[in-house]
């Protein structure tokens, strides 16, 4: 009996490790579930985005939300994330109304490389998978037939689809001022054709024979034209069939999840990592079709064999996207620049939000500063920076800061650049200017005088590389300008008129549009990223600075959350109040670190991640951003944190995970290994690099290039 429990006991080891040893070798990309996050608990869901990585064709179910049961086509391709799609395709199910049909989901299977869905009446199935610029539905009938419904639809102002011959059918449609193409051939015969709509937007209903109850259907996209679509389509995915694009999309996806391997405890963890990776490469895309590109920007057709790259919110990217992407694909990013660099020599401005039909003034800030000088402080630097430099000077010295707004200064433009930070009016008062939004945007004075001071503190960093050290003074000059908005008697940042007197009646939390930008003062005062050390002092020093930044957390928001959401609508995934749904938040964790208490910067991090980062469809506590958000994740996941893009060094968090290896471009490996790290083990007690004791819980950009390994032992206490 006891030799038989032994043998039990020696199989039931060896079955386990085998089993464990097998859930490491797990691929990241088997975690990734592209509906978490797909009900926005505020604003906007997530999409079960299907691409490759960085590429131009990009494909999703078009329903409201994850709770949706019906799909009501897919867009060939997303024109520019979030904003607008061209051509909605849909197979046609059942005998309803086949222009007002859906597909009524039974069964889905979301993945990066394929999308695939049943109907829960007919049980005919409809499947997609991406090229770069092309794309493959593949279609099959449950009952056997041989026949297929094909509806195509227009989504924007204007356009048309027809029939090319007897298996294949073209489109154009317009949008903001570009056209979009496409080029679409079947496995099948055309036995009809049916049209609806105005003639500047007709939609077809195509009938098609095949010779099975499957039908593959192969599309090109491109920006050039009908010609270029088809090119696009037969160098891509011509002669294969719906497996194989499908498995070279899973390839793809596959090489670039690979670069970060983790172990640990938690299957829910990797799976809200590995979906947040992925998400980081959904822009910026490359729409170089072949050695040849159109530009929105001087709306002429290039020939290059440059990539280039359109569709960033940097706004949003430069925050933790960009510098993700310098860890994991510097190359990539540099080519990114350098396209950022090639609009402004096509429109003689620098893009704001350089997205494919051309520059949107979306948001403030002159941000590509800091995605630049990033670069070029981490030895990045295979750009033009003397280009870059005057581009961006431009944008500073020439050009509106106002919100949501481009072209030449305005009269506010100029207030700013006498007296150092843009004039608030009165609750009440009637907005004077033309150029400023009166009704939703509106002049958001402090959010402006903050994010341009540490946008020219940026541009600072790029004047001696530019050759124009001699102008280095005058942007730290400009840098300085967030003193004038900053109330030291009430330790916030705080409106002032054009007299320079404070605006009276002002609540910090209910300081709308008028005065900032989706979040309130209460997020902004961290704003100064770039001179830290004199935030400190102007709070009162680190001490109180410290306690104003635990009240963050805890403060109430004086009123019910309904009434502050009409208010403040992007202010979502609340702590006290402290924001963890936008991206102007996503620093302010870690400022622990740099205040003599990094224990609370630990345990805000765990807490942060565990509560909003969930593996399901409510895991994403604001707009996402194509990737914006889902970067910050997958820093903080792994254990540390850029605070200042421009300065190139990262900041200990609390991992997410036992082991973290990042495969570097150099062929280099940069490990975390978080001793005892647990649920409750959230405390960093001791930290070493390399074998070296670490005083501080800071390393280098240099120094994880490098590879090797960060050592930290974790524990269930505060370290003394």
């Amino acid at each position: 009996m006891q030799r038989y429990i032994a043998i039990c006991l020696i199989v039931g080891i060896f079955f386990s490790a085998c089993s464990n040893s097998t859930n490491e070798r797990k691929r990241g990309l088997n975690y990734v579930d592209p509906t978490i996050g797909g009900v926005g608990l505020i604003l906007e869901p997530t999409r079960p985005l299907v691409h490759l990585p960085n590429s131009m064709v990009r494909i999703y179910p078009l329903k409201k939300d994850e709770l949706d049961d019906r799909i009501g086509g897919f867009p060939l391709t997303v024109i520019s994330h979030r904003i607008g799609s061209a051509f909605a395709f849909l197979p046609v199910f059942g005998d309803d109304d086949p222009w007002q049909s859906t597909i009524l989901i039974h069964t889905q299977e979301a993945h990066p490389y394929s999308y695939e869905v049943s109907d829960a009446r007919t049980y005919d199935r409809v499947a997609v998978a991406p090229g770069a610029k092309s794309g493959v539905f593949q279609m099959e009938r449950a009952d056997g037939s041989t026949t297929h419904r094909l509806r195509f639809s227009i989504i924007n102002a204007s356009g048309f689809i027809k029939a090319q011959g007897d298996s294949a059918l073209v489109g154009e449609e317009d949008y903001n001022g570009m056209k979009v193409f496409f080029y679409a051939s079947f496995d099948g015969t055309l036995q009809d054709i049916e049209e609806q709509g105005p003639e500047n937007r007709k939609n077809v209903l195509a009938t098609v024979n095949a010779t099975g109850n499957k039908l593959d259907l192969r599309y090109g996209i491109s920006y050039i034209s009908t010609e270029q679509a088809k090119a696009n389509l037969e160098q891509e995915i011509a002669q294969k069939d719906f497996a194989t694009v499908k498995v070279e999309a899973e390839q793809a996806w596959d090489k670039v999840l690979s670069k970060v391997q983790v172990r640990g405890w938690d299957e829910a963890k990797k799976r809200v990592f590995y979906t947040a990776l992925y998400r980081t490469y959904e822009r910026m895309v490359d729409i170089n079709e072949h050695g040849r590109y159109y530009s929105a920007y001087d709306h002429q057709v290039h020939q290059s064999d440059e990539p280039f790259y359109v569709d960033n919110w940097i706004w949003d990217t430069y925050i933790a996207s960009h510098p993700l992407n310098m860890i994991l694909d510097p190359e990539k990013d540099q080519a990114m620049i350098r396209s950022y660099i090639e609009m402004y020599r096509q429109t003689g401005w620098m893009p704001s939000f350089a997205v494919t039909f051309g520059d949107w003034p979306a948001m403030v800030g002159n941000h590509a500063s800091a995605w630049m000088a990033d670069a070029w402080a981490k030895g990045l630097r295979d750009f033009d920076v003397k280009a870059a430099y005057e581009g961006l000077r431009k944008n500073s010295l020439e050009a509106t800061l106002l919100p949501w707004r481009n072209g030449p200064p305005s009269e506010l433009d100029d207030f700013y650049n006498e007296h150092g930070y843009f004039p608030a009016l009165a609750p009440g008062q009637p907005e004077p200017v033309d150029r400023v939004d009166p009704n939703w945007e509106k002049r958001q004075a402090v959010s402006v005088t903050l994010e341009n001071s540490f946008s020219d503190w940026c541009i600072a960093q790029l004047a001696e590389p530019a050759g124009k050290g001699e102008e280095k003074e005058l942007f730290l000059k400009r840098s300085q300008f967030y003193h004038h908005v900053f109330r030291q008697d009430k330790g916030i940042v705080w409106p002032k008129d054009a007299n320079g007197n404070w605006i009276e009646p002002y609540d910090p939390s209910l300081s709308g549009r008028e005065y900032f930008t989706e979040v309130n003062a209460y997020t902004y005062n961290w704003h100064v990223k770039h001179d830290l050390e004199g935030l400190f002092q102007l709070m009162g020093g680190k001490t109180v600075a410290e306690a104003k930044l635990d009240e963050l957390f805890r403060a109430d928001l004086g009123l019910p959350k309904w009434k502050f959401w009409a208010v403040q609508p992007d202010a979502s995934g609340l702590v006290g109040q402290f924001v963890m749904g936008n991206e102007p938040s996503l620093h302010i964790p870690y400022l622990y670190n740099y205040l003599g208490s990094p224990w609370k910067t630990q345990k805000r991090i765990r807490m942060l991640l565990d509560t909003w980062f969930t593996d399901n469809v409510f895991g994403m506590p604001g707009d996402e951003d194509g990737g914006a958000m889902s970067a910050w994740v997958v820093f903080s996941m792994m254990g540390f944190f850029q605070m200042t893009p421009g300065v190139p060094v990262y900041t200990i968090g609390s991992p997410s995970f036992e082991e973290v290896a990042v495969q570097l471009p150099n062929g280099k490996e940069f490990k975390v290994i978080a001793k005892g790290n647990s649920p409750q083990h959230v405390y960093v007690q001791r930290a070493a690099l390399n074998g070296k004791e670490l005083k501080e819980l800071f390393f280098t950009h240099e120094q994880l290039m490098e590879g090797g390994v960060l050592e930290l032992e974790m524990g269930d206490k505060q370290a003394k």
